[in-house]
């Protein structure tokens, strides 16, 4: 909608986690690299913890990616939505390691196989990583199997190596006793935090510059300091508010964006801080965009307030 006025060839703040567009903050960096050490050391369960839009999806898929140019052979099966039944979720694990099983199989044919898959990686010197996305949502039964098949091990390291991505709510989850085996077996943890207000700064222009903008940043450093208090900090937030604010910006014929057109954007967005009632900003130019525009979709991909 706006990129031939602001003379981009991609949109630069799309809420997909897309690693093409990856910022190395000081948290990425660090969680990655606690990740990374894991796997090395052999641990058998990792937990990578933070709040909803602070960046856990993109650092599992930047950790794959570093696995994948790994020198050491690895598997990697990747769970995106574990609020699984025990068998189910043994299902998808053996069906990303590409196990020839039939979807029918038991729990306990499951629990053999991979088994079996587990020794003969071992053999060949590969390691098995399982990344589970959204881990706050599993099955305390499923967590439970989890626990039981990474049992397995050599007299070094474990032969499944288990990462859990997920919101503040799974320390609570662990915290239960009748998890307390497992919680006992996490080696590893780190929490995302969002962008500092130097950081957010240098995301806008990292992002703008991704999307092909040549020259200084749309986002003075006023204005980008402005959109990092309304947004504290959190990147998708930050991404929301940054492509509604380029749309007012395109609305009104400006080249840059002005401070009152994040407070719009802020004010029409949810679960940021609104700094004034400017939300009928965002309406009149979602309206004259939409005449102009028939088939162009609304800010951030949604409903006007969706955000």
């Amino acid at each position: 909608m706006y990129l031939r006025h602001f003379r981009l060839t991609a949109a630069p703040f799309s809420i997909t986690p897309d690693t093409a567009f990856a910022f190395a903050s000081r948290s990425q960096r660090d969680a990655l690299n606690t990740l990374l050490l894991a796997i090395e050391d052999g641990a058998g369960f990792v937990k990578i913890t933070g709040e909803v839009g602070t960046g856990k999806t993109l650092a599992c898929r930047r950790f794959l990616a570093a696995l994948a140019a790994s020198e050491t052979p690895c598997e990697t099966a990747y769970i995106p939505n574990p609020c699984l039944s025990p068998r189910t979720l043994l299902l998808a694990i053996a069906l990303e390691l590409a196990l020839p099983l039939r979807h029918d199989a038991p729990e306990h044919e499951l629990l053999a196989a991979l088994n079996r898959h587990l020794l003969e990686a071992a053999r060949a010197g590969r390691r098995v990583v399982v990344c589970l996305d959204e881990a706050q949502a599993m099955p305390i039964d499923a967590l439970e199997a989890l626990r039981l098949l990474s049992n397995l091990e050599t007299e070094t390291r474990k032969l499944l190596q288990v990462v859990l991505f997920g919101q503040p709510e799974l320390d609570r989850k662990l915290a239960r006793a009748d998890l307390r085996q497992l919680a006992s077996r996490v080696a590893y943890q780190y929490t995302l935090s969002a962008l500092t207000a130097e950081e957010t700064e240098r995301y806008l222009a990292h992002r703008l510059r991704v999307a092909g903008h040549v020259g200084d940043s749309l986002f003075a450093p006023h204005v980008a300091r402005l959109l990092h208090k309304v947004t504290r900090g959190i990147p998708r937030l930050v991404n929301i508010v940054a492509h509604k604010s380029l749309l007012l910006a395109y609305g009104a014929g400006c080249l840059r964006v002005c401070p009152h057109h994040v407070r719009a954007a802020a004010a029409a967005t949810p679960y940021a801080s609104g700094l004034g009632k400017a939300s009928s900003l965002l309406a009149s130019t979602l309206q004259w965009l939409r005449l102009r525009h028939p088939l162009a979709p609304l800010a951030g991909g949604g409903r006007a307030r969706g955000g």
